[in-house]
């Protein structure tokens, strides 16, 4: 009899793609997600005799061996059988046989080679069916990153915008961010940042291998998102102006950042700071299958040293002496959450885990951060595997003021256990609010359960020199602390002071605010301020001075007062970087010693509104409104709308903005077209080089055509 040939393959993309959540992929291929079973029909030159089976082979990279579980050999049966790759026939009429395809939950993901040949034809070798894509499955019970929420797998798994906050702690603004992990060519780039990590180029068939575990690639892609120890996907930047590159803050979304780096041949993008570098991320690892969040730590501790204490060091104007601060807090930092087992911990750690593609500090010699299992963070657990100690720090470290002296000793002016790690936050499941998530990361600061957690992540970290509770600390400037000495208050103070603002704080106005002193005492008190103010980036650099002034204060008994302060435009308007923020302090030096810093962040407020002018339907135009506020006392033009959005443009869409009068209130409309249904983000931002980028987005709830 003659033998059999492959004449056609049917990869039932619709099918497989609604069955596995994947239809939205525009890949050539077949897109499939592990542990779950998939279809091919297969045309066939005869109708095979009922004793001939189909042998089946997979193979995924380089060198690919079943000792490595890169390759795998199986042929059909009735039932899908067995642990490994499986194949079954589901139905045959005549010549035309459909085969169902299966592989393990913990296969290797990434792209496979398909082939078949007849058991018959032994003789014969396999005849090459095409290539499929095989991902992480988070609705497969078996699989490491299975999530048993059907509304958060949607979350955070397949939703391509979401949310990230920014701000300070007590101003937290939202920006929107197109993750756009189903769009032109991303799912091809994601393989290929696993392929171009050092791991993958120095060992290319034992990398593959461990692509089958969560912990592996995301640790990789925790690197590999920052080019400090490769040729990875964003480089990092924070001072000065972006030249050669885009300001982080011109970036709408993870979209542009990765297409860009593929076409340049993979030289990294410049430029990035923490929450573009959680953005991509996040995009890297929803695109391969694993559900992951962005998360925002107002507060954040960068802590160089680990030794659970910030440590700023100022002068007798509260300016932050940076030759001797090493330790910094952050208003805010981003980082990424991802859902998966750690079979290395136990099940005591499974579920979110820490991960941070910021280049900060290095782990295990590389630029990368976890993951880190935010179970262990809060339970104090920071011995645990990847890097506990630097995230627990993050949100648990104490803050310390020192006011360093001429002599060059130093004295605590302040000190607080509960001001890092404050308003951790995330996007809501399903809609756009903010979800304070502090939490899942600590107990509730100043509780007995919390300080036990603080003590037990302490003595994990540290040997105990001396008898008792207390802790030796070796500083890097050679200073000698005792632990527990950190943590002791100050001594009560006399009084107090607060800087209140008098108006809120407009971009392109005056800056108008008081600080208010208060004697708490029954004497009268001598107080000298010392006021100092600078514009800042976000992670509190200073970047230049604008106020310095003194003030001599008598403050009767109980006696209320308030120092008016004003901070013209003209003198912050050309040092105000794009974070929109300033830093002020007063370095109270009252009677007989004692000592009061009070510091007060500041972000500049702005102005845009977005508005849909009828109901959006896929393949239907509809209009958008805009309405923008010129923030100057000045003319400006050159101004432009800047607008973004998965579902609804292919690329960037720039809209001129005519001349704007000082403080002019405009609309501008234009049209989209949605080309995908359910609730999409449009993002748009008024950019001019007179002022930071304004920054808006709406969301759009689409229907589907009639």
């Amino acid at each position: 009899m003659a033998g059999i040939r492959v004449t056609k393959v049917d990869w039932q993309r619709s099918r497989n793609g609604a069955a596995h959540h994947t239809q939205e992929y525009p890949c050539p291929e077949l897109v499939v997600r592990r542990g779950q079973s998939f279809s091919l029909t297969l045309e066939l030159s005869r109708a095979p005799d009922c004793e001939e089976t189909f042998i089946f082979m997979v193979e995924t990279g380089p060198r690919a061996s079943e000792a490595l579980h890169t390759k795998a050999v199986f042929q059909t049966s009735e039932l899908e059988l067995g642990e490994g790759w499986t194949a079954a026939k589901e139905a045959q009429m005549e010549s035309t046989l459909t085969v169902s395809l299966a592989s393990p939950p913990n296969a290797v993901i990434g792209r496979y080679l398909l082939s078949i040949r007849l058991s018959s034809h032994r003789k014969h070798s396999n005849r090459r069916l095409g290539e499929f894509v095989l991902l992480f499955n988070p609705w497969c019970a078996e699989d490491d990153v299975f999530l048993a929420s059907e509304e958060e797998r949607r979350e955070y798994v397949l939703n391509d915008s979401g949310i990230i906050f920014r701000g300070v702690e007590k101003h937290i603004r939202a920006q929107g961010w197109n993750y756009g992990q189903f769009e032109e060519d991303i799912l091809n780039i994601c393989l290929s940042i696993l392929d171009r990590s050092p791991g993958h180029q120095n060992n290319p068939a034992t990398d593959v291998s461990c692509r089958h575990d969560p912990i592996y690639v995301t640790r990789v892609i925790s690197a590999m998102v920052n080019s400090n120890n490769d040729r990875g996907v964003v480089q990092g930047h924070w001072q000065g102006k972006y030249d050669g590159g885009t300001s982080p803050l011109h970036w709408r979304g993870s979209v542009a950042i990765l297409q860009k780096w593929l076409k340049g041949r993979y030289k990294p993008v410049k430029y990035g700071q923490c929450w573009v570098f959680a953005g991509v991320m996040c995009t890297v690892l929803r695109c391969l299958g694993i559900a992951t969040r962005v998360v925002s730590n107002f507060n954040s501790a960068h802590d160089t040293d680990q030794n659970l204490s910030v440590d700023k060091y100022v002068d007798s104007f509260g300016r932050t002496l940076e030759d001797l601060t090493e330790d910094s807090m952050w208003n805010f930092h981003v980082w990424n959450e991802s859902w998966f087992a750690r079979q290395d911990l136990g099940p005591s750690y499974n579920g979110w885990q820490v991960l941070d593609a910021t280049p900060q500090e290095e782990s295990e010699g590389v630029f990368r951060c976890g993951p880190a299992s935010v179970t262990a963070i809060r339970e104090g657990d920071v011995h645990l595997a990847h890097d506990g100690p630097f995230v627990f720090a993050e949100v648990n470290a104490d803050y310390i003021t020192w006011l360093w002296h001429e002599d060059e000793s130093r004295e605590r002016v302040y000190s607080n256990t509960k001001k890092i790690g404050r308003c951790i936050s995330t996007k809501a499941v399903g809609s756009d609010s903010r979800v304070d998530i502090t939490d899942l990361y600590k107990y509730p600061e100043g509780s007995r359960k919390e300080r036990q957690v603080y003590s037990k992540a302490v003595k994990r970290l540290f040997s105990v020199k001396a008898s008792g509770r207390r802790t030796w600390i070796r500083r890097a400037g050679g200073h000698c602390l005792w632990h527990d000495d950190l943590l002791e208050p100050t001594t009560k103070p006399s009084i107090t002071g607060k800087f209140k603002l008098l108006e809120p704080p407009m971009l392109g106005h005056d800056l108008r605010l008081a600080l208010c002193l208060a004697n708490l005492t029954s004497r009268v008190q001598q107080v000298r301020v010392n006021l100092s103010g600078a514009t800042i980036l976000y992670t509190r650099k200073p970047v230049a001075e604008i106020l310095h002034e003194s003030h001599a204060v008598r403050l009767g008994r109980q006696e209320e007062k308030r120092i008016p302060i004003t901070i013209s435009y003209s003198k912050y308007k050309e040092d105000l970087t794009e974070d929109k923020k300033i830093l002020l302090a007063a370095m109270c030096l009252v009677t007989k010693g004692e000592k009061l810093l009070v510091e007060k962040d500041i972000t500049l407020e702005d102005f845009i509104t977005i508005k849909v002018l009828g109901p959006a339907m896929v393949g239907v135009a509809v209009t958008v409104e805009v309405t923008v506020v010129n923030p100057l006392l000045e003319r400006v033009k050159d101004c432009a709308l800047m607008v973004e959005g998965s579902g609804f443009l292919q690329e960037q869409l720039s809209i001129d903005v005519p001349t704007l009068e000082p403080q002019e209130r405009a609309s501008v409309q234009f049209d989209v077209t949605p080309s995908k249904s359910g609730p999409r983000q449009l993002q748009v931002d008024l950019v001019s080089p007179h002022f930071p980028d304004i920054k808006g987005f709406v969301i759009i709830h689409v229907a589907t055509a009639k």
